[in-house]
């Protein structure tokens, strides 16, 4: 465990597992579908990944970076796109893969502008889900884990672009990101 984490909330194994479940369970839902897979950078870019792995039949992705935290631990509630989309969504069923649900906001803004495009259907898929701190009503259609009100790292999720590359997630300790 690093140093700068004050607990393991999920081990590598756990999150592993976790995905494989997920991605099973994505592949009997949207079998016979043409799926197109959006990752949002940077968080979700690992989970992707492996989740992809998981989906068993054929999927294109694309990705969008957006931000509403900035190098901040407190969402601005602000969402800015720093990259959008590469591909049409217009009548396309996107999956939507976040790393955390936290205010709902971003995530909010996200699935109404895709919305928007026109595509057929728009799912989100969260590894993971922190409800005690939405400020907008949203839930994933596909959840990971739900997790309490701490400040989350690893697996993708990082604090000032450290700690995406721990292979496990974590709670990061106060002092760190209080400082």
């Amino acid at each position: 465990m690093h140093t700068d984490v004050q607990e393991i909330l999920f081990t590598e194994e756990e999150v592993s597992a976790k995905v494989r479940e997920l991605g099973e369970q994505i592949t009997r839902d949207y079998q016979g579908q043409n799926l197109l897979v959006i990752g949002i950078l940077k968080g979700a870019a690992m989970f992707m990944g492996d989740l992809v792995k998981r989906i068993g039949m054929l999927v294109e992705m694309d990705f969008m970076a957006v931000s509403s935290y900035g190098k901040s631990s407190e969402s601005s509630g602000v969402v800015r796109i720093i990259k959008d989309l590469d591909k049409s969504i217009e009548d396309r069923h996107v999956l939507i893969v976040e790393d955390i649900i936290d205010t709902g906001l971003t995530l909010h803004y996200l699935k109404n502008l895709l919305q928007q495009r026109n595509a057929a259907s728009v799912k989100v898929v969260s590894l993971l889900d922190k409800p005690e701190r939405r400020k907008v009503e949203i839930s994933p259609d596909y959840l990971g884990f739900s997790v309490p009100d701490h400040f989350i790292v690893g697996y993708g999720l990082d604090f000032a672009e450290r700690y995406r590359n721990l292979p496990y997630i974590g709670v990061l300790k106060p002092e760190v990101y209080q400082s």
